[in-house]
């Protein structure tokens, strides 16, 4: 775990928590989970977290508009100028997305610290944000060198927001393929007796150190990663429903068939594992598709 000083801090701020409590379920209950809404803003049809994608505008904007600022303020160019506020404006557009897909992403975040994180990095996204409403308002009236200070306080704010946003991945997980630490075995590998395996039951088993899924339906057994790739929750523990396996913790729903998202917050699609029966034993291996 990092011990960062702005984590460290972030952790303390107990006042979060009450705010968590309040604005998650609201927004959940916004994007409305069976629809399709959840599922453009998480990236489920993109395969990778939107949110992800879209920040790279404003923080790349805001950039070139700190390098423009500067050089205005040293050439005294009006064209500069221009490409600062025009670059300012952009961002602020890219801002408004990266934000309502952020809000998605957070809406299920479930454990305290991450979710406590997510929460300050929006905060301060706000912040950043109102200066540079502000700095463009200021430009508008010729106070420009207000507005590249305004500026340049949303530029350092929304650098600091960006390292949480950072933290947020590499650290607490949030938003990357939690099957990814798993290695299917390459050669068949006995996992359970065909016998214990019932009909419609959900079967966790373990082939060489990777949890799997296994699901008989009929004639056919099917075979996909246990750990659910949004949040790593266990499948075994999920609803059924035809050949889609639904996720107990976020509702994450995968087809059995290629294991796809049928529907998300997940944007990862599960592993799929080959199977066979053999001497009354069902064995599995990595697919070879």
């Amino acid at each position: 775990m990092s011990t960062s000083l702005p984590v460290k801090l972030i952790e303390k701020q107990g006042w979060l928590e009450p705010i968590a409590d309040q604005l998650q379920p609201t927004i959940a209950a916004a994007l409305d989970d069976n629809g399709s809404i959840g599922n453009i803003l998480h990236g489920t049809w993109l395969g990778h977290p939107l949110h992800a994608v879209l920040t790279d505008v404003p923080i790349g904007s805001w950039t070139a508009a700190a390098v423009f600022d500067l050089l205005e303020r040293a050439s005294g160019s009006t064209a500069m100028g221009r490409k600062a506020d025009a670059a300012i404006t952009f961002g602020l557009i890219g801002a408004t997305a990266a934000a309502v897909t952020g809000l998605a992403d957070w809406s299920k975040v479930g454990s305290d610290r991450p979710r406590r994180i997510g929460l300050a990095h929006g905060l301060l996204n706000i912040a950043a944000t109102a200066c540079y409403v502000t700095s463009l308002c200021l430009r508008r009236v010729h106070s420009r060198r207000a507005g590249r200070q305004f500026a340049m306080a949303g530029f350092m704010i929304s650098n600091l927001s960006a390292y949480l946003g950072g933290h947020l991945v590499y650290h607490e997980r949030i938003g990357v393929d939690h099957t990814a630490g798993y290695s299917p075995p390459k050669e068949f590998f006995p996992v359970i007796a065909e016998s214990e395996l019932s009909d419609n039951e959900l079967r966790r088993v373990d082939a060489d150190g990777m949890p799997v899924l296994l699901v008989r339906r009929g004639m056919r057994i099917y075979a996909i990663a246990e750990t659910c790739s949004h949040r790593g929750g266990p499948l075994s523990e999920g609803q059924l429903q035809d050949t889609v396996v639904r996720c107990p913790w976020h509702g994450s729903c995968f087809s059995l068939e290629n294991g796809k998202v049928v529907n998300g917050p997940a944007v990862h699609p599960q592993p799929v594992l080959e199977v066979r029966v053999r001497d009354g034993q069902i064995e599995v291996r990595g697919s070879t598709r």
